[in-house]
C-alpha cells in the first residue's frame, strides 16, 4: 500500500506552508483522499510530485497563480511561451537593476561633489536633458495633461530628477519667481522610451556658470540665494542669457533643522 502523507507532514517535507498546499489544493492542482471520519487529508507521492512541479516554476518567478495553471492546464507549446516572455522579463528587471547600481553610483558620487561646490563658480557646458514644468512657485499646475505626465515621470524614478527653474527677471531684476518640475536625461529617455512630446522641453547643451547652494528651512527656497552666479558672471565679462536651471540634490537635517542642497546652472554668453 501507498505511504499516505498528512498536510503537515507534506508541509515540512517540503519546507513550504499549509496555506499553500490549501492554495493549491483549491486550484485543483492536488487532490488528497478526505477520511470520512474526521476530515483529514492524505497526499500521496502523486500529490507531492505535482507540489514539487509549483515549486520549480515559483522559483523562476511566476505567481503562485499562473504557476497552478501551468502544472494543470499548459502544453508544451505554452509552457515554452511563457518561459519566452519569463525571460524577457527577467532580462529587463536586470537591465534596470544595472540602471539602478549605476545610478546610485552615480548619486552618491554627486551628493558628495555637491555639498563641496556650495557657493564655488566654475564655468562648464550642461549635459543636454528633457524637462517639463508642473509647479509655479507654491501653485501646482492640476491641469490633465500636466497631471498624466507627473504621474508617469514618478514611475520612473530614480532616473528623473526635481527639476527648478529661476526666471531671468528674476535674477537680474530682483523679483522671486520660480517653478519646479522634473527632468530626465538622455540615456534614459531611450530606455524607457519616455514620451517627450510637448509640453516637455528638450535643454540643449550650453555654456554655463555651474555651482551649487543650499537651502535651510522651510519655504525658504528663493532666487535670491541665486544672486552669487549672476555676480560671478559679470566679474568674469559674461552675460546671462536666461534664467538658471538645476536640480534638488538632497534634503537632509543639520541643525535640527531641514535643509535642501542644490546643483545650479546659469547659462552665459560673452
Amino acid at each position: 500500500m501507498a505511504q499516505k502523507y498528512k498536510i503537515g507532514d507534506v508541509a515540512r517535507i517540503l519546507g513550504i506552508s499549509a496555506d499553500l498546499i490549501r492554495y493549491y489544493e483549491e486550484k485543483g492542482v492536488v487532490a488528497p483522499e478526505k477520511d470520512p471520519d474526521n476530515r483529514y487529508r492524505y497526499f500521496d507521492t502523486w500529490d507531492i510530485n505535482y507540489l514539487i512541479d509549483c515549486l520549480w516554476y515559483k522559483h523562476f518567478g511566476f505567481g503562485i497563480e499562473q504557476v497552478a495553471h501551468m502544472v494543470t492546464e499548459y502544453t508544451y507549446p505554452r509552457l515554452l511561451e511563457s518561459l519566452e516572455d519569463k525571460t524577457e522579463e527577467l532580462r529587463d528587471n536586470i537591465r534596470r537593476q544595472e540602471l539602478l547600481l549605476e545610478r546610485i553610483e552615480k548619486y552618491r558620487q554627486r551628493l558628495a561633489d555637491t555639498r563641496a561646490r556650495v557657493g564655488q563658480c566654475e564655468l562648464r557646458r550642461n549635459v543636454p536633458f528633457y524637462y517639463y514644468i508642473n509647479r509655479r512657485n507654491s501653485e501646482y499646475d492640476i491641469d490633465t495633461e500636466t497631471r498624466d505626465i507627473t504621474r508617469a515621470w514618478l514611475k520612473y524614478m530614480p532616473f528623473t530628477r526635481r527639476y527648478f527653474e529661476v526666471t531671468e527677471r528674476s535674477m537680474t531684476q530682483g523679483e522671486d519667481d520660480y517653478v519646479w518640475g522634473f527632468s530626465v536625461g538622455q540615456k534614459y529617455v531611450s530606455e524607457f522610451s519616455i514620451d517627450v512630446s510637448p509640453p516637455v522641453a528638450m535643454m540643449p547643451e550650453q555654456m554655463c556658470v555651474h555651482s551649487a547652494f543650499k537651502s535651510a528651512g522651510q519655504d525658504r527656497f528663493s532666487a535670491r540665494k541665486l544672486d552669487f552666479l549672476v555676480d560671478y558672471a559679470r566679474e568674469q565679462g559674461l552675460t546671462p542669457t536666461r534664467g538658471a536651471f538645476g536640480n534638488l540634490a538632497c534634503s537632509v537635517v543639520e541643525d535640527g533643522e531641514q535643509c535642501g542642497y542644490f546643483e545650479v546652472w546659469l547659462p552665459v554668453d560673452n
